[in-house]
């Protein structure tokens, strides 16, 4: 029997694991222990494809299993995150609750971000385009986006943005994201030279400081910074190509 050729499927369970374990944890109110079980999710979802590689085991069966562990973890998760959210905002903003007791099923619209992220991975699995770097915003990236802002509580600057308004709209656009046609970097080394893994480094560093900067709540930011670098660098590759 080759066990090699299991550990990155059983690195994947270990994703769809954790995203069980969010669910349960999203749903009981613990949405910090649903972050931190969606992060941990992210490691192995990284490592599973890393360890696929360097073992030389690659199957179309990972793959699917790959797709099927990321759905629950960065689908149902982050959806079932931001229709906590909307039910904790009703809860604790008066102001809105006239809002929310006439419009309640807008809370569900929060799963709009589980079925796009479905279209997204079906795109993914059928796009040849993407071996090296992503098109349209990948699911785990939209995943930890949503589920780290539970940690911008303690943050009044940033809990005047988070209203039914800016949810919904928040809820919008990264769905739009998820189905782009926007090139996104990947990180996926090859080699770990600075040449050719450049615009890696950089977005790692900058993260970094801003994790040191506002810890925790500097996850979101690295996410939309991770955004904000890929749409940059397009642009600048376009310009060139029409230049030239």
């Amino acid at each position: 029997m080759n066990i090699k050729k299991h550990i990155p499927n059983t690195i994947t369970c270990g994703n769809l694991f954790c995203g069980c374990l969010a669910i349960v944890q999203a749903f009981e109110g613990n949405l910090e222990w649903a972050a931190y079980l969606v992060f941990l999710a992210a490691i192995l979802d990284f490592f599973d494809g890393f360890a696929a590689r360097l073992l030389k085991v690659t199957s179309p069966i990972g793959k699917d299993l790959d797709s099927l562990a990321d759905m629950v973890t960065f689908g149902v998760v982050p959806g079932i995150v931001v229709f906590q959210y909307l039910n904790a905002i009703e809860g604790s903003m008066s102001q809105y609750t006239f809002i929310l007791n006439e419009y309640e099923w807008l809370n569900y619209s929060a799963f709009i971000l589980t079925i796009f992220s479905a279209v997204r991975l079906a795109k993914f699995n059928n796009d040849i385009r993407q071996s090296d770097s992503f098109i349209g915003l990948p699911t785990p990236a939209n995943a930890i986006f949503w589920c780290s802002i539970i940690f911008l509580q303690d943050s009044k600057t940033a809990l005047s943005f988070i209203n039914p308004y800016s949810m919904m709209v928040g809820v919008f656009l990264f769905s739009m994201l998820l189905i782009s046609e926007i090139p996104l970097f990947a990180l996926k080394f090859r080699h770990f030279t600075w040449s050719g893994n450049r615009l890696r480094y950089s977005f790692l560093a900058m993260s970094l400081l801003l994790l040191v900067a506002f810890q925790l709540q500097g996850i979101p930011l690295t996410i939309l910074l991770y955004i904000l670098l890929s749409v940059v660098v397009d642009m600048m590759q376009n310009s060139r190509k029409k230049a030239s």
